[in-house]
């Protein structure tokens, strides 16, 4: 029988510093954290880079920007539909439906992005002549330079086709009279005191609908949780006082499709945020361009990857190896120099669950600067 002193010494043994995240009301993320590489404070937010379950990890303000383990998932999942979508749009349509793409997307804006990892996938384009990003906050492009180059480092900061801007994203849309094929906004989530609310209104959708091109520009933005089976907190009842922190997965979609012709949601599983997440793609065109665009026949994506997609040279790979999941070299081309988006997963972003449809047709929500909503 064990004494009291071993028993002792196995628990301990089986302790560690752990990496708690809140996902939603009542519901933590839990895992062992390996190694802290880094954790300051900006002005604008607490910084961490750490090891955990998921390799390499990215956090702001206690929550998880992305991981070694999945972030091409994300990052794959915000650019490549948009930026195929605007190669369609610029194209030309044959008497028998088939697609012909044009010569779009050349020129790209992405908001925020710090970990350089969205520039990374459009940089990848083969048709891309500029890109503009601005993101507010040095200490995350600083930190994810020296402490995460696999998810673009220098090779995409100094990129001969890339303008890198410490700014203010709102501020530079407002006052631009550059016009973009594509906007991409990858930025914190609508938290109240965070610092990005002012870019999810209706107010700044309307002047990025002024800023793209005609007829090709398309809008995309990340759009927070977005489960499968959504649970009761992510939609609140009017007179739910206790619960004004919620989802804005469907806000999201009301606000662009005030804007835009077109408001089209997707969302693909991240494991390590602990839920799927949710995208929203918008433009302007006729109906039937909405349906198009979740029903394109794989065969189609998988033409415009061979035809369009190279890998970043100088990009290192990283060291976490996820299972299934190729390495890159930074020489692949086409599908070789994609890990996660291809035809077939194409058509699987845009199938939503019947649950969460339902619940986002019952959301009428719009988000706007005296009438924000905030995500928990």
């Amino acid at each position: 029988m064990a004494s009291h002193d071993d028993i002792i010494d196995k628990e301990r043994s089986k302790s560690a510093f752990k990496y708690v995240e809140d996902i939603a009301p009542g519901l933590r993320l839990e895992m062992d954290l390996d190694k802290i590489h880094h954790t300051s404070i900006s002005d604008f937010q607490e910084v961490q880079v750490i090891d955990s379950y998921f390799g390499k990890t990215l956090v702001t303000d206690g929550k998880t920007q992305s991981t070694a383990h999945d972030e091409f998932v994300y990052h794959e999942s915000l650019v490549h539909p948009p930026l195929f979508w605007s190669a369609l749009l610029s194209g030309t349509t044959q008497p028998d439906g088939t697609r012909i793409p044009g010569s779009a997307p050349k020129s790209v804006f992405i908001g925020g992005g710090g970990e350089l990892a969205t520039a990374r996938e459009v940089l990848k384009h083969n048709s891309i002549e500029r890109l503009v990003m601005v993101d507010i906050d040095p200490k995350v492009l600083e930190v994810c330079k020296q402490y995460m180059p696999e998810w673009g480092g220098e090779a995409v900061a100094s990129h001969p086709k890339m303008e890198l801007i410490v700014g203010d994203a709102h501020k530079y849309l407002m006052e631009t009279q550059e016009k973009f094929d594509v906007i991409i906004m990858d930025i914190s989530d609508p938290i109240e005191a965070g610092p990005g609310i002012a870019l999810y209104t209706q107010e700044f959708y309307q002047r990025t609908s002024e800023v793209l091109s005609k007829p090709n520009g398309v809008f995309v933005t990340q759009a927070g949780s977005a489960d499968f089976i959504p649970h009761p907190h992510a939609f609140p009842e009017d007179d739910d006082d206790d619960n004004k922190e919620s989802w804005c997965f469907s806000p999201i979609l009301n606000t662009l499709a005030t804007v835009f012709d077109h408001s089209i949601p997707y969302t693909v599983p991240v494991p390590s945020f602990g839920e799927c997440w949710g995208f929203v793609m918008a433009f302007n065109g006729d109906a039937k361009e909405a349906r198009a665009l979740a029903d394109l026949p794989y065969e189609v994506i998988d033409n415009l990857i061979e035809e369009r997609i190279e890998a970043v040279p100088g990009v290192p790979d990283h060291k976490y190896r996820s299972k299934g999941v190729k390495f890159l070299t930074g020489k692949e081309k086409g599908s070789e120099a994609l890990k996660h988006y291809d035809g077939v997963t194409h058509r699987g972003l845009f199938s939503l669950s019947k649950s969460l449809r339902i619940a986002m047709k019952g959301d009428k929500r719009i988000m706007t600067v005296d009438n924000p909503v905030f995500m928990y």
